[in-house]
């Protein structure tokens, strides 16, 4: 504490006092018992030379006393939720390991309904509701939603989705395992280790007996991989009555949250040619595999690096026969971008192309499908950003905000104005890839991070 006392500056630090003389003090400052610099304005230049060496010599103290003072106290970890978030590992280990032997493809009913099982048995015996909730038709593989109640305020929606990229006979084909402390196998960090990162926080709320909170709602979705066409009404309608919505996508090694995704929608071109004999008379035929070929490597220059927008040209098809001149070919493309305007540039390029067929009497039709919306960064999730990086700091360790190219969930629950965050679950990479893997290093940090905003969020939550 700096106290003036008549021409001294007084500087208290716990039971230390000292007292740094300065020779003067401006007279518009002046204490009804200072003695002022100059009496008269024409001393201006003088009263300023003054000031400054007083401030001098008052910094100087400053820092003499600093380099003696204690350090400030770092923040403390909350002991006992550690201690719980650390011994649920040896669970989460075999839950992941259960999880992930299950094929749960998008649309693979029976497999979505034995990982919601098991989810829904660890949830129960944790004191959640727990509900399935059918998909909205046509998809397939009911949605999970489970619900704890408290005594606080906040209500609070987290997300995490069940449904892989991968099709029946993966599990068994890739034989899932450990790599030390990574576990690899079709869907382990995308996005199975969500599911198992809210089971060891929310595990760990019970065991410190914590319910500082008006609700705490898990839904795991079904069908995210495909946009989330099974659930998209429901995630609404849970952030919609949501304080503050956190999806548990993989953590971004390393410490890093999401507070940013582009948009996503599928590019899909049909080209109708004529058949004809391969071998008598080709030159009868309208080959639309050929054309499908020619368009497919002109897609790629429609992305814009600087926007961020990428055309990833991911299915091509056409013909079922080697004797004939294809009449039929689909081609269809990943189109990613941070803002919508850019699916409106892509969506009347690929129009274009499909106008000027390079094949006289090759038919071209394009169609544009928005998927899942562009999340851009906001002052809300900012500040959610700051306020899990205090609780963070708990553990000596910081969390960086960043923006990635994959769509997500949490673009459906922002898009109603609930402040939301993401990448909140176990770090990981390799999606939709043979490399698939959980992190479990990051395991106790990442789910004591999540339990403790979950305290923090349940006691104040953000005002919308």
């Amino acid at each position: 504490m700096v106290a003036i006392a008549g021409n001294r500056y007084v500087i208290r630090n716990g039971h230390r006092a000292a007292a740094c003389v300065a020779s003067a003090q401006p007279a518009s400052q002046a204490q009804p018992d200072a003695i002022p610099i100059a009496p008269e304005p024409r001393y201006t230049a003088l009263r300023v030379h003054v000031v400054e060496v007083a401030m001098k010599r008052f910094l100087l103290c400053m820092l003499a006393l600093a380099a003696v003072a204690p350090p400030c106290a770092a923040a403390q970890p909350h002991r006992e939720l550690l201690a719980a978030v650390d011994a649920c590992k040896p669970a989460a280990k075999q839950l992941i390991e259960q999880l992930v032997a299950i094929d749960s493809g998008t649309g693979d009913s029976e497999g979505l309904a034995r990982v919601g099982a098991l989810y829904a048995a660890r949830l129960e015996a944790l004191g959640a509701q727990v509900r399935s909730v059918a998909p909205t038709p046509p998809e397939a593989g009911d949605n999970i939603v489970a619900t704890f109640s408290g005594t606080g305020k906040g209500r609070i929606l987290l997300i995490a989705h069940m449904d892989t990229v991968f099709n029946r006979g993966a599990a068994a084909a890739s034989h899932p395992h450990w790599d030390g402390e990574h576990y690899v196998g079709p869907g382990a960090g995308d996005d199975k280790s969500g599911g198992v990162t809210a089971i060891c926080a929310l595990g760990a709320l019970r065991d410190v007996a914590f319910r500082d909170f008006a609700r705490i709602q898990l839904i795991l979705n079904a069908s995210e991989e495909t946009g989330s066409l099974g659930s998209r009404e429901l995630i609404r309608a849970l952030a919609r009555d949501a304080d503050v919505a956190i999806n548990l996508e993989r953590g971004v090694p390393t410490d890093a949250a999401i507070v940013s995704r582009k948009g996503s929608a599928v590019l899909t071109l049909e080209f109708t040619g004529r058949a004809a004999h391969a071998g008598l008379e080709p030159e009868k035929g309208r080959n639309a595999t050929l054309e499908a070929a020619h368009v497919a490597l002109q897609l790629a220059a429609l992305g814009d690096a600087a926007q961020g927008t990428t055309v990833t040209v991911t299915v091509l098809a056409g013909g079922d026969k080697t004797n004939v001149v294809p009449d039929h070919a689909v081609l269809k493309a990943d189109v990613r971008a941070f803002v919508p305007e850019e699916f409106d540039r892509v969506e009347q390029a690929a129009a274009r192309l499909a106008a000027k067929p390079s094949i006289d009497g090759v038919m071209i039709a394009s169609q544009l499908a928005r998927s899942f919306p562009p999340w851009p960064r906001a002052a809300s999730t900012d500040a959610l950003l700051a306020r899990a990086n205090g609780l963070y700091d708990e553990l000596g360790r910081t969390l960086h905000g960043i923006a990635v190219g994959g769509a997500a969930d949490v673009a459906l629950a922002a898009e109603t104005g609930t402040p939301a965050i993401d990448g909140f679950g176990m770090e990981g990479g390799g999606a939709h890839g043979p490399d698939d893997y959980a992190d479990f290093t990051s395991l106790t940090p990442r789910a004591y991070l999540l339990a403790r905003f979950l305290m923090d969020l349940g006691r104040t939550p953000p005002v919308r």
